[in-house]
């Protein structure tokens, strides 16, 4: 049996041993340190965008014009009630990220189709003297296509505000219009559209918002913006039981719609690799 006294002084024999050889080892290579990179890092270069929102859209007046001259438009005709319901934005794009404030994309959209209506009254030519009345219902939908240019605010904690602006065009058709008269006396009359309008027209907007930097090349965009739309002509409406018709089209002037977005960007820019720095080895 080996004794404990013989163990302690082999022991410290081997230790002394194992010590002297890793003292004459060379120092390891450094570690290269590699932190993550933090995902509010602006990121210059291309990029797509996606959206998606409601549009509260609005017009000041329901114009009138006429195509028969011999047709005597009453004095006190006057729009009582106009509007236009609310419409779903589905839009796309490709940008340009100059560098940390400045930026240009040109977008594409689609608004769905909504329902509009006017109603309109008149004295002249009613019966017992009495109040006649128009009621005028249509549908509404456009495309619009617009060059943006944004300036970004400044980052913090990952949230960017900015304002921008753009000009474009705005393709947009009025279908279904009909005209369903009401006369003082119960009789009425009835008139429709042949066909349906549609004609581009210049659009513009200014906007504001905040964008959340997800990631480095992942952002998501809250956005309000007011567009302006002209004011698109519905088609020519044919009476089909009023033997004395206008042949009258309508203007819905200084269309405009206040719209709530919400968008997703994503940078086309391949990531940069992290920074590398060498491990610091001391000498002792």
């Amino acid at each position: 049996m080996v004794s404990v006294k013989s163990f302690i002084p082999a022991a410290a024999a081997a230790l002394i041993s194992t010590a002297t050889f890793a003292a004459d080892l060379p120092p390891p290579p450094p570690v290269a340190y590699q932190p993550p990179p933090p995902p509010c890092c602006e990121v210059s270069g291309w990029y797509l965008r996606g959206d998606v929102g409601v549009g509260f859209q609005n017009f000041k007046s329901f114009d009138h014009d006429q195509t028969n001259p011999a047709f005597v438009w009453p004095a006190s005709w006057t729009i009582n009630q106009q509007e236009i319901k609310d419409a779903t934005i589905l839009g796309f794009g490709v940008g340009y990220e100059f560098n940390s404030w400045l930026r240009f994309d040109i977008t594409g959209e689609y608004r769905t189709k909504v329902v509009g209506k006017a109603t309109g009254s008149f004295k002249e030519f009613c019966a017992g003297g009495g109040t006649c009345f128009d009621s005028f219902d249509f549908d509404h939908s456009a495309a619009v296509f617009m060059a943006n240019a944004y300036i970004d605010l400044g980052t913090w904690w990952c949230i960017t505000p900015y304002i921008g602006g753009g000009v474009g065009g705005a393709f947009q058709r009025i279908t279904g219009l009909t005209d369903v008269g009401h006369n003082a006396d119960g009789t009425g009359g009835f008139g429709l559209t042949s066909g349906d309008s549609g004609a581009w027209g210049l659009a513009w907007n200014v906007q504001a918002g905040l964008t959340y930097n997800v990631t480095r090349n992942f952002k998501v965009d809250f956005n309000w913006r007011f567009l302006e739309l002209g004011s698109p002509q519905s088609a020519v409406v044919f009476c089909q039981n009023t033997p004395a018709c206008p042949g009258a089209f309508f203007t819905l002037r200084d269309l405009s719609s206040q719209d709530f977005r919400i968008g997703l960007r994503w940078m086309l820019t391949p990531e940069p690799p992290p920074p590398v720095f060498p491990a610091v080895v001391s000498k002792g």
